[in-house]
């Protein structure tokens, strides 16, 4: 294919991109209408059903696309939707693997939300009075808005060509389980390391910019470990007035454990926890303090005052989220917990607690050694009940590949700024799972805004960072072109 072609090509794809903006939001709000939470069993249909939405989509755009099975027959997984452009004959640029995932987090509490969280509401006041336009529902960054910038790039690109993707050579990947553990992943690229292992460089989609207007690549994602822990005190529950005192409250025992994973300067004081973490680079340092990162202004976004920054000692704002590992609780229970008075001691309490890692920390020695570290602080007479439920490697990724040098390219002929280079505290497993199986490399080039409400109430889309998406991806189909 011509260079003149390419151009011919990008003209009309883009003016596609333009005058379907329309159409693409009513797209993405078909999409958002489906409610697959991958977690909840009783949402199976409706994940499949969504699955099967974004590989019709494919299809419809050229690539050669099915629904692949996951898990066994006895304990089945989402299905996994994989999906094939052959490149044109003339391809001498890398076969690019895109990875996604159709899945949403729960919506709970659903009181929390103003509009309900599977019924898509798009926010388009031409005033401005009510903010930036954006579309409100569960899944509209994480993960479905974000894939949908790269569909509607292909579909406009085989409308302009008449080629999937172009005429690049292109693999796509959408997950079920993200947001689940991935439990089945590993074992899928395993089961398919031939037609995975073709591909050169993976670009995933699921990670943020600066702020508006500031589009970025994320070079470094931290890894997880994630678990529950349940302390198991009598085997009923008790009278507090009669046992209270005299006997282990599993709450209150949970509670003053778990108070000391953290010391005074606020680090973990798990054995070992620090040994393999990667020491942060001065380079590093100087180019993220370059960014401008105001972390007053981050942490007024989400309601709290300055002296909210806190963390381990020794580390800047910037420097926990992008190269700190944490341990957080993020639930916690035990006892009565309805309306009213119930005086209980109760059997057993629990709690979540999770761990983002970055490299070179590995998610099974982290989880062997919170368990240890549990059981050698036992409260008298009580037991532990200690579950892994699922875990992700931290990645990062080179910063000087051709690849990503072409990424940067697209996403600043779209967005008219060069992208920042940075990381981000959030985890995307599949990245260290393509790594260690692979030898893939990963570019993270994603849209999304610190205030977007990912896993929360009221999560939203804005529809600039949507369109400055689409048209990044589809100015890097241009570039892959042209390598």
């Amino acid at each position: 294919m011509t260079t003149s072609a390419h151009s011919d090509h990008l003209a009309k794809v883009t003016s596609l991109l333009k005058s379907g903006q329309a159409a693409q939001v009513r797209e993405l709000i078909d999409w958002l209408k489906i409610p697959s939470i991958s977690t909840d069993p009783e949402y199976a249909k409706a994940c499949r059903d969504a699955a099967q939405w974004a590989s019709d989509h494919l299809g419809a755009s050229g690539f050669q696309s099915s629904l692949r099975e996951t898990g066994s027959k006895d304990s089945p997984g989402h299905p996994i939707v994989l999906a094939h452009a052959p490149g044109a004959p003339d391809y001498k640029g890398p076969h690019i693997l895109f990875y996604g995932h159709y899945d949403v987090q729960p919506a709970d509490p659903l009181e929390l939300w103003n509009s309900p969280p599977f019924t898509p509401k798009l926010v388009d006041d031409p005033s401005g009075k009510d903010g930036p336009p954006r579309i409100i529902a569960r899944g509209a960054v994480d993960d479905k808005g974000q894939v949908m910038m790269f569909l509607s790039a292909m579909r406009a690109w085989k409308e302009a060509s008449g080629l999937a993707a172009g005429g690049v050579k292109m693999t796509v990947l959408l997950e079920g389980e993200e947001e689940s553990g991935s439990v089945h992943l590993d074992s899928f690229i395993d089961a398919n390391k031939a037609e995975l292992g073709a591909c050169k460089v993976c670009v995933i989609s699921d990670t943020g910019m600066l702020d508006r207007g500031k589009p970025a690549i994320t070079y470094g994602v931290r890894g997880l470990a994630y678990t529950e822990v349940i302390l198991h005190g009598a085997n009923q529950d008790l009278h507090s007035g009669m046992w209270g005192g005299k006997s282990p409250n599993p709450i209150s025992e949970l509670v003053k454990v778990l108070a000391q994973l953290w010391d005074k300067d606020r680090r973990i004081t798990i054995p070992g926890f620090y040994d393999r973490v990667r020491p942060i680079a001065q380079s590093e340092r100087d180019e993220w303090n370059k960014l401008g990162i105001n972390p007053s202004e981050a942490l007024k976004k989400i309601g709290f005052p300055p002296d909210a920054n806190v963390g381990e000692s020794g580390y800047s704002f910037t420097e926990r989220e992008w190269a700190r590992p944490t341990a957080e609780l993020n639930g916690i229970h035990g006892g009565y917990t309805g309306k009213g008075a119930k005086t209980v001691i109760p059997s057993h309490a629990s709690a979540k607690v999770s761990f983002r890692l970055v490299a070179d920390q590995d998610p099974v020695e982290i989880t062997k050694a919170f368990f240890k570290w549990c059981n050698d602080h036992t409260p008298p007479g009580c037991r532990w009940e200690l579950i892994d439920h699922h875990g992700g490697n931290p990645a990062t990724v080179k910063t000087d590949s051709p690849e990503l040098a072409a990424a940067a390219r697209a996403i600043e002929r779209a967005c008219g700024t060069r992208p920042a280079l940075i990381k981000t505290g959030g985890s995307i497993p599949v990245a260290g799972s393509l790594k260690s199986k692979l030898g893939l490399e990963t570019i993270f080039m994603g849209f999304g805004l610190d205030d977007d409400r990912v896993h929360s109430p009221n999560e939203k889309f804005e529809l600039e960072c949507l369109r400055m998406g689409t048209m990044s991806h589809a100015y890097l189909v241009d570039e892959l072109l042209r390598m």
